[in-house]
Formats: structure tokens, sequence, C-alpha cells
């Protein structure tokens, strides 16, 4: 119903509660696609057979798929349910305008439609978290702009004269996500369906990080804190534990946050002091983090008895418990001698998922089970049910992290073992995989409890609803609030309480601590002229090594290999010297990558010929025994597109590649020889296929670059040692 005044003093009004039910709706159906895609894959490296050999469905195409459809898709819509359900009642308005807010719903779910039918084809930007494509990162910036009005929108047509604090992170959500997206997707297209970033190696991964740790933080935490800050003491019937303890729980986490983001960085070539710095603040950030944990848990002071009884205070108080735990792990993990033995491991994978499933999932789920007799108006159709869901998740995801911290802590352990002559105890990487695989099967069991846990809580909801009988909008009158200049201005009042009264100077001052934060752990490196310093040595891709790099990317192939040797004494008896930032100076995106789940690439080029590239991705079991890597046998015959690589140099020039003009001129003529010259070598070695226009050949040739310009400089007289 839309508003309309009364009288100088009332107005009656209703809210929207119907973009509720749409979001709510779209919560269950993505987190199910999110849920069963992770279980697909977890299944896929307990047994490589699961890829079925298709290129569609393989580990590397379905990967992003899951991360994506968890994050933007299940969190994302339960976000957004979260948001118009409380903001509405917080503020005491309905939605600015409901126009926008059906047009936010569409369109964020186009958006994940497209993500759902781009990554499995390979279409992918190949960056942690922002994978998708120009077009549709467009898409994502329309569709926020129009949640952003709506929201704030709303805000300036409130009854209520102070934001409570719920609003507030609801802010940062807002503005934080925006500035994030913006600056990390700035690439420059190719075609519509190809685009380059405009940032290259350790500044492409500065910035990634500084994009991917505060996604996590600003998609994956504020906005869940405001709806913990609503939801649980809606639940418990209680106020919020602390007033003051909010507001610096706010403020700091939104500060200190921003800094944190290179500690996903440690020992590679990104510079000392900003690796320290973000190991400083990723620890400081404990102290911010726990803050808001206790002020969710001491919210339930003198509930504790109904934590027995209630399923929904169950997950509530789960997720927030999973939040401390996270948020003590992780700057835990961001110490340089935890960080030595953790990064590159599955121990990475355990900690994401105690986050994900346990601090976003549980919360999502109470909230879920909370609304359900509030927007229907019917009571939850079995506690017994709920519970079980409860109890199913919660063993579901300590199963889960204890085998990933086993099989991390493992292979960590065993990557780093010396023998007492100073030689690497297992200098075979894939010993180390042989030995954690069983824990993958505990793994696919613990997400399998979990998945089952969810399914019963589909079906509790569905009966639970289809009980219901139709809700009638609810007619509520509240007084108008005071013309815009006396908003939030009153005698005695402290300075945040006035500013919670002016929204617009708070989101002043939260975008201004959010861009100062950013600007001073960003901009000295990246203003930095000799972050890398040019080395002649170091030639650019030729453009076949390019389209196999890109084929590379579109494989997924980083998911599970590392570029980056860094500098310990068990990694550079692996695999050489510690890799050097102008090795990477023209990787559009960076490949330093973030699990190994196979060796390190870094330097991969020349250490087999082109027969044994060739036969490891047909079966990688040919040449390694006990690989648990897929088989890529469509590269074989997939033909090269030669047509597009004068527009891919051209493109790679205007951001910095120095390809000269004839280069770009003659890049397909260039290409064709170089395939050439490559499926003769392989012919002589017994290749009796004609595969110079095959994919596979401009793979093999990515993968046969890969290192050779630092061996042609080592090698040469006065070369690096």
């Amino acid at each position: 119903m839309a508003e309309k005044q009364v009288n100088s003093q009332l107005e009656q009004f209703s809210y929207d509660d119907g973009i509720v039910r749409k979001f709510f709706f779209a919560t269950v159906l993505w987190g199910a696609v999110a849920f069963l895609v992770g279980v697909i894959i977890a299944l896929q490296m307990a047994n490589w057979k699961f890829n079925f050999g298709l290129q569609w469905i393989t580990f590397g195409r379905l990967r992003p798929l899951h991360t994506n459809a968890a994050i933007f898709a299940f969190a994302g819509n339960a976000v957004f349910a979260g948001i118009y359900y409380s903001s509405q009642r917080l503020l005491k308005a309905r939605m600015f305008s409901d126009l926008l807010s059906c047009i936010h719903f569409w369109g964020w779910q186009l958006i994940i439609v497209s993500a759902a039918l781009t990554l499995p084809f390979g279409i992918t930007v190949g960056k942690e978290y922002a994978e998708l494509e120009w077009p549709i990162d467009i898409g994502i910036t329309v569709i926020w702009v129009v949640f952003a009005v709506n929201f704030f929108g709303t805000i300036f047509r409130r009854r209520e004269r102070h934001i409570y604090v719920a609003i507030w992170f609801y802010i940062a959500t807002i503005v934080t996500v925006a500035i994030l997206h913006i600056v990390n997707s700035i690439n420059l297209p190719v075609s519509i369906w190809k685009s380059y970033p405009i940032y290259a190696g350790v500044q492409d991964a500065l910035v990634q990080w500084w994009y991917g740790h505060n996604a996590v933080a600003f998609f994956l935490t504020t906005p869940f804190l405001g709806l913990m800050y609503y939801f649980m003491p809606k639940a418990a019937g209680k106020p919020v534990y602390s007033y003051r303890l909010s507001i610096v729980h706010f403020w700091a986490l939104v500060f200190l946050y921003i800094w944190a983001g290179p500690h996903h960085l440690l020992y590679t070539s990104l510079p000392d002091w900003a690796q320290t710095l973000g190991s400083v603040f990723s620890v400081v950030l404990i102290a911010p983090s726990w803050g808001g944990m206790i002020n969710g848990l001491l919210t339930l002071r003198g509930a504790w008895h109904r934590v027995r009884e209630e399923p929904v205070l169950k997950f509530f108080v789960a997720g927030v418990t999973f939040y401390g735990m996270s948020t003590f792990e992780g700057p835990m993990m961001s110490i340089k001698s935890v960080n030595l033995l953790a990064h590159y491991t599955d121990w990475i994978i355990a900690h994401v998922h105690g986050g994900a499933l346990g601090w976003n999932g549980f919360m999502t789920f109470g909230m879920l089970y909370w609304l359900v007799p509030k927007l229907w108006k019917t009571k939850l159709y079995s506690t017994a049910l709920a519970n079980a869901h409860f109890w199913l998740g919660l063993f579901g995801i300590v199963l889960y992290m204890l085998s990933m911290w086993a099989a991390g802590i493992t292979q960590g352990l065993m990557l780093r073992g010396l023998d007492p002559t100073g030689h690497l105890l297992y200098p075979d990487f894939v010993e180390t995989v042989t030995k954690i695989a069983p824990l993958f099967w505990i793994r696919l069991i613990g997400g399998l409890m979990f998945f089952t846990g969810f399914l019963l809580m589909i079906y509790n909801l569905i009966k639970s609803i289809s009980g219901a009988e139709a809700a009638e909008a609810v007619v509520h009158s509240e007084p108008r609030l005071s013309p815009a200049p006396a908003i939030g201005v009153k005698p005695g009042e402290s300075p945040h309480r006035i500013i919670e009264g002016l929204p617009a100077i708070f989101t002043v001052l939260t975008v201004v601590a959010v861009l100062v934060a950013s600007a001073m752990s960003l901009l000295p490196a990246l203003l930095s002229e000799d972050l890398v310093e040019a080395n002649p040595a170091f030639k650019p891709y030729s453009a076949l090594e390019l389209q196999g790099r890109d084929l590379y990317v579109r494989e997924g192939c980083y998911l599970c290999h590392s570029q980056m040797i860094r500098p310990t004494h068990a990694e550079t008896l692996r695999y050489g010297p510690a890799s050097l930032s102008q090795e990477s100076m023209y990787d559009h995106p960076f490949q330093w990558g973030s699990k190994r789940t196979g060796p390190d690439l870094a330097r991969v080029g020349g250490k087999y010929p082109d027969l044994w590239h060739f036969r490891h991705m047909m079966d990688p079991r040919e040449v390694v025994a006990n690989s648990i890597m897929p088989t890529y046998p469509w590269l074989y015959s997939q033909k090269t597109d030669f047509g597009v690589l004068q527009k891919k140099l051209s493109v790679m020039k205007s951001i910095g590649v120095p390809y000269t003009a004839e280069e770009i001129e003659k890049a397909e003529p260039n290409a064709r020889e170089q395939a050439k010259r490559i499926a003769e070598g392989l012919s002589a070695s017994g290749v009796n296929v004609d595969i110079a226009d095959k994919e596979i050949v401009a793979l093999i040739s990515y993968l046969q670059k890969l290192g050779r310009d630092y061996r042609n400089m080592t090698a040469a007289p006065g070369g690096a040692k």
C-alpha cells in the first residue's frame, strides 16, 4: 500500500513484505544450487573420474561457480531479504520505491543466472571472487546503484529520528562494496566476453586481495553483523547488550579491515613492508571482531535456557560463535610463521568454510526460520526438523573443518620436510596429495551432512508456508518526522548520537574512513615506480603464448597451481630460487594462486619436453602416477582462435605491455608459425595427428614459456645467481 498523509501529525503506511518474500525464496533456491555444486566439486577432489571428461563440469569450471553461488547468490539474497525486512521496521517507512525494489530483485537474479551460464563455459577473468566478465560487472554496478538509491531514499523518508546500529552496518556494506567492485573491476575489453585487468603482477595481486579480503569483510561480514544486531535481539526478546560496544565495534571494523588484504600475499614478491602491514592489522582486527561477537552473545543474557529449546536461537548462537572462531583463526594465520605452513594448503579451505557455512550459513538459517511465521502469519511446521537440521549442519561443518585442518597441516609439514642431509623428504609433490586424499572423502561426508540438513529446512519451510493463509498488509500509523534541518540535533546528546540522526553525515564519515584506509594501504605500492624494475631479460608473451595463457585461465588451472616460489629453504630446493616481481610484470591478471593441489608452475617451462605436456593434459596418470588432475580431451579437438590475437595484443599494449606495432600486426601469422614448430616437434616424437591449429598446442607454448626468461637471465654472463 502506498504511503499517504492523514493529517499534519500522523501518516498511514504499510511495509513491503512482498519483496522480502521474493528474496527469501531466492535465498533458498540459490543456496541449494551453491551447496549442491560444492558437494559435486568435493566429490571431484576425492575422485578425479567424477569430472567425467566433460569441459563444462570440471573442477576448474565449477569451483568459481560454487564460490559465486555461495557468496553472491545465497548469501547475497539472504542479506537483501534481511535488509529489506529490518530496514523498513527500523526506519518505520516503506521502501522508497516498489519499482526499484522489483528492479533490484530481478536484476540481481539475472546477474546470478548470467554467472551460472558463463562460468561453466570458461568465460572468466580469473580473479578470486571477481571472475565475472565486464558486461556482468557493469550489470552488478547498475543494480547496486538501484539498491543504494532505494535504501538511502528510505532513510530519507524515515519516521525514526536516529538510525539503529544495524543500519550503520548496512550503510558500510553498500558504500564499501561499491568502491571495491569499481576499483577491482577496471578491465579493458577485447570482445563481449573477454577482457584484461588494467593491473598486472604485483600491483594486480595487491588490488585483488584488497578487494578479495574486503569482499569477505563487507559482503559476508558487515551486512551479517547488521542482521545479527537486528534479528538476535528480536529472537531473544532482549536489547543489544552494549550500545557503546556497538559504536567501537563498527568504527574499528570499518577502518581496520581495509588494511588486512596483504596477509594473503605473505612470502611473495610483494614488498615486505606491505606484507607486514597486512599482518599487523590482521592481528589488531581480533579486538573489534570479538567485541562484536561478545556483544551478540551477551544479548542473550537471561535467555540462555531458551537456546536448548528454540532452533532459531541455536542457529544464531552457533553462527556468532563461528564468527568469533573465524575472526580469531584468520589473524593467527596472518602471522608469518603460521602462514608459511598454512598458505597454499587445505587449512585455508577449512578456514573459509568455517566462516561461510558456520557464520553466514547458520545466521541465514536462523533468520529464515524466524521470518516464516512473520511473513506468512503461521507457525513453523516442525521444530524437531529444525533441530535435526541444526545438528546435521553443525556436525557436517565440524567434520569438514577437521578433515581440512588435518589435510592442510599434513601437506604443509610434508612439503617443508627435510632429511638429516638437508634434502627434501618428499621431493615428488604428488606424494603429499596421495597422503591426504582419504581426507577428501571425509570432507565429502561433512558436506553431504550439511546439504542434507539444508534439504530438511527446505521441506520444513515448504510445509510451513503451504499451510498458511494469505497475509494482509498491516497498516501502521506513525508521526511524521521533523523537517530535515532539525533532524537528530537535541541538546545534551553525545556526538555519536547526533550523527545517528544525520545519516548523510554518517555515510560520508564511513566513506572517508574506508577511502583513507584504502589509500594508505594501496597507493604507496600502486604509485611506486620501482615496484617492478624493468628488466630487458623478461619478455612479453608471444601471441600464441598469450592465447595459451587465456586457455589456462579458462580451464581454472590457477585454482590448483600457483606461480609463486616463496623464499624458503624447502621451496627453493623444490622449485629453484624465489620468484622475482619481474616474472609476473606482464600477467593480466596475476597467477600467484591460492591453493596447491598440484605443484608450483612458476618455472615449469623447459622442465619437461612438449610431448610430456601433450600426454599430461590427455591423461595425467600417464606421466604422474596417482595424480588427481582431470583429463582435458577437448583441447585436442577444439581449434585455436588465431583471428582474435591481433586485438588481444593491441589491448595488452594499451595497458602497458611493450608489444611493437609489427608484433601486433603479425600476431596471427607469428602464432601460426610457432604452433607449426611445436606440432612438428610433437610429430617427430610420435604424435601422428595434425594438431598445429588445436588448443593443446597453444597451452603447451604457454607452459613452456614459464620461467624461460629467468633461466636465460641467470645463464647469461653476469646474470643473477
